[in-house]
């Protein structure tokens, strides 16, 4: 199966609370935007946003410049759903993050939990592409991945597990590390899983990405 096709089939069969990355408060996400961007002019693009509340939030924080990106149509429709008339305000891409060639830059790129399913280097590198061609020297990236101590698989699929010193040589000299935070996560069924959530800001060197 490819990633489409399992990923339309998790949000096609699980409702929206039954899947194990559910946060009805995504706090450690928002605190990190509005460390990185506290203007609610901000550019803000949401890569795997699924039907994640984090939108929904970032809306009632007064965030203006919304993007969530997705590779399941079925989770998009989810939140758009859910935000009703709101939806408008808030750009919608569906498309497999390691094809997509970005229109524009945004002000931070958040990821809470794509970048850990990207186990093959080719898929990491096409990820890495897309980041750079979204952000201009400045911008910020939060990624958000599962810890060396969490979970070695997740959704039936395996996972790559990194720290912020793995984080940050992944992404390069073209980033620095701002802030790295670990955090336990507990699903709606109450494992816990551990994470690391990072901030990066891209410098002004353009060398390195």
């Amino acid at each position: 199966m490819d990633r489409e096709s399992h990923w339309q089939g998790v949000y096609g069969s699980k409702a929206e609370t039954a899947v194990s990355w559910y946060e009805a408060q995504p706090r450690q996400s928002l605190d990190l935007i509005r460390r990185a961007a506290p203007d609610g002019a901000a550019g803000v693009i949401d890569v795997g946003g699924g039907a994640s509340t984090l939108v929904d939030h970032l809306l009632a924080a007064g965030y203006r410049d919304l993007t969530v990106l997705d590779i399941s149509d079925h989770a998009l429709a989810r939140a758009k759903a859910r935000l009703g008339a709101a939806a408008s305000r808030v750009a919608w891409i569906v498309t497999d993050v390691t094809r997509w060639q970005p229109a524009r830059t945004w002000d931070v790129w958040h990821d809470r939990a794509v970048f850990h399913f990207l186990t093959a280097p080719d898929d990491q590198d096409a990820y890495l592409a897309a980041l750079r061609a979204a952000l201009a020297p400045g911008a910020f990236v939060i990624l958000a991945t599962f810890a060396p101590d969490g979970p070695e698989r997740c959704s039936g699929l395996p996972v790559q597990r990194y720290d912020a010193a793995m984080l940050a040589h992944r992404l390069g000299p073209g980033f620095a590390l701002v802030a790295a935070e670990a955090a336990t996560h507990t699903t709606p069924w109450g494992v816990e899983q551990r994470f690391t959530h990072t901030l990066f800001r891209r410098t002004l060197s353009m060398s390195g990405g």
